[in-house]
């Protein structure tokens, strides 16, 4: 998974609340049938289904358990290159093993929308 949208990353100093960033408001959930697989792009939330605000996370293989238990709401049409680079950015561990932050600041330039009927 690649997370991204807490607005408290642009802050350094509030490096210890990184991941609990929000908008102010919360999203209801939307649960769909599609599929968690490489370049869908999701609501993340907390343990709260309709918790989720700004926060979202692409993923970089297939995690299909995360189906019908969170927003999917788009996919990576468009840029795998860019999603792989991503992924295989250095980052530090947590206390948890997991890979949490990256070593340096990631920032995404541009994005383009396009309605998914307009893929042909």
């Amino acid at each position: 998974m690649i997370q991204g949208g807490d607005p408290l990353t642009k802050d350094a100093s509030k490096e210890q609340q990184w991941g609990t960033g929000g908008p102010g408001y919360s999203v209801k959930a939307e649960f769909n049938d599609r599929s968690h697989v490489r370049g869908v792009i999701s609501m993340a939330r907390s343990a709260n289904p309709d918790s989720a605000g700004s926060q979202f996370f692409i993923c970089h293989g297939d995690a299909k358990f995360l189906d019908h238990q969170y927003t999917a709401f788009g996919k990576l049409i468009k840029g795998d290159q860019v999603l792989e680079k991503i992924a295989n950015t250095p980052v530090t561990a947590s206390s948890g093993g997991e890979n949490s932050k990256p070593t340096k600041r990631i920032g995404v330039e541009s994005v383009k929308i396009v309605p998914a009927d307009s893929l042909k």
